[in-house]
This record gives structure tokens, C-alpha cells and sequence, in this order.
């Protein structure tokens, strides 16, 4: 595949993780009646990562996540060449899913940014108030072990054909577990994406969901290098 395609892909996926993700949040989580919660949001974020790894995984891998690129080229599975290219296609994906989302839900009467636009925050901006350094230890350690799950399940001695659903999985059990506490990123595209639309304070706080997420995973890469084999290094 050429960098076009891939980055092309790339950029599709992670449009449908934000637009599938933060949609759910924004446009069905409280819902009258019929409001999918906490668990549907995770589930939504979950489906998206799912679906698109069958869809775009034998194209770019489907990293959908500036942490992910970072987190794979760290346990050497990833060139350092593509790198950027794949951030710049992951965020300008981020921002278009965003933009989507945004006529979307501004079609309803009443809707305002003022309610987070499934913005990530920490102090008053965090869903249950957890202080920034609550919100920057979560971060870290839900893409930590977000990589670690990515790496062991595109493992070469790993079951094949099962990674989407283990991936997929993993996502959303790590919305059910920090939801109330930064509003889930593990993500800098899709944190990117929200953040722009709300501006303000999403925008002064989104340095937190750049550099925790990529902080994990870069840890989780060097982390799943012990388990390789020597011929693997």
C-alpha cells in the first residue's frame, strides 16, 4: 500500500471513531427515554474500533490514534518514517468527524457547546470533578494497557484473526473504567477534534490528552519488548 492509501484510510477510521464515538455521547448518551448511558458511549467507542479494523486493518493497521502509531513504532513495529503522516491524517480525520458531528447536533433546538461536546477535562471539566493529576495517572495507564493489549493481539504467535474483537473490547471496557474521570481520550485525535469546536477551556486543557496518552504507550511499546524473543529484536 502507498502512504496515500494509508493515510487516506487512516483518516476515514478515525472520522468514524469520533463521529461514531463522541456522536453516541453527544447525540444519544441522555437521550429521553431511550438514552444509551455510560455503557452504550463505551460500547459506541468500542464498535467503532471494531468495525474499522476489518474494514481498514489490512490497509494502514488501523491505528486511528496518534498514541497507538507512537505506542507501535516504540515496540519496533512501526516505521519512524510514517509516523508523521499518519498523525497529520489521524487529527484531520479527528477534526472532520468532528465537524460532521457538529451539523449534525446543531440542527436540534437548543443545542450549545456549552455542554462539552464530548470534550476531555479534568477539574470542573471532568465528568465526576477528578483533579488533573487523577485525570493525567488515567490517561497514561488506560493507553498503557491499551498498547500492551494492541501488541499482544497483532502478536505473530498470537490466535489470528481475533485482534479487532480483543481490541475492541479492551476500548470500551477502558470508557466503562475512566468515563467519570477525563471523559475517556487514550486518543490525541479525538480529543483534537471536540476540543476545537468548543475552544476555551477544552483547548488550554488539551495538552494533558497529547502527552499522557503518548506517554502510556510509548512506556507499553518498551514494556512489550521483554516479552519478544531474541530473533524478534
Amino acid at each position: 500500500m502507498s502512504i496515500q492509501q494509508k493515510m487516506l484510510a487512516e483518516f476515514i477510521g478515525t472520522l468514524w471513531l469520533v463521529l461514531g464515538g463522541c456522536g453516541s455521547a453527544v447525540l444519544a448518551a441522555a437521550f429521553p427515554d431511550v438514552g444509551i448511558g455510560l455503557l452504550g458511549v463505551s460500547l459506541a467507542f468500542g464498535l467503532t474500533v471494531l468495525t474499522m479494523a476489518f474494514a481498514i486493518g489490512h490497509i494502514s493497521g488501523c491505528h486511528l490514534n496518534p498514541a497507538v502509531s507512537f505506542g507501535l513504532w516504540a515496540g519496533g513495529r512501526f516505521p519512524t518514517g510514517e509516523l508523521a503522516p499518519y498523525i497529520i491524517a489521524q487529527v484531520a480525520g479527528g477534526i472532520a468527524g468532528a465537524g460532521i458531528l457538529f451539523l449534525i447536533a446543531s440542527g436540534q433546538d437548543g443545542f450549545s457547546l456549552a455542554g462539552g461536546f464530548a470534550s476531555n477535562g479534568f477539574d470542573e471539566h471532568s465528568p465526576g470533578g477528578y483533579t488533573m493529576m487523577s485525570v493525567l495517572i488515567t490517561e497514561v495507564v488506560m493507553t498503557l494497557f491499551f498498547l500492551l493489549i494492541i501488541l499482544g493481539a497483532t502478536d505473530s504467535r498470537a490466535p489470528v484473526g481475533f485482534a479487532p474483537i480483543a481490541i475492541g473490547l479492551a476500548l470500551t471496557l477502558i470508557h466503562l473504567i475512566s468515563i467519570p474521570v477525563s471523559n475517556t481520550s487514550v486518543n490525541p485525535a479525538r480529543s483534537t477534534g471536540p476540543a476545537l469546536f468548543v475552544g476555551d477551556w477544552a483547548v488550554s486543557q488539551l495538552w494533558l490528552f497529547w502527552v499522557a496518552p503518548i506517554a502510556g504507550a510509548i512506556l507499553a511499546g518498551m514494556i512489550y519488548r521483554f516479552f519478544e524473543t531474541p530473533a524478534e529484536h
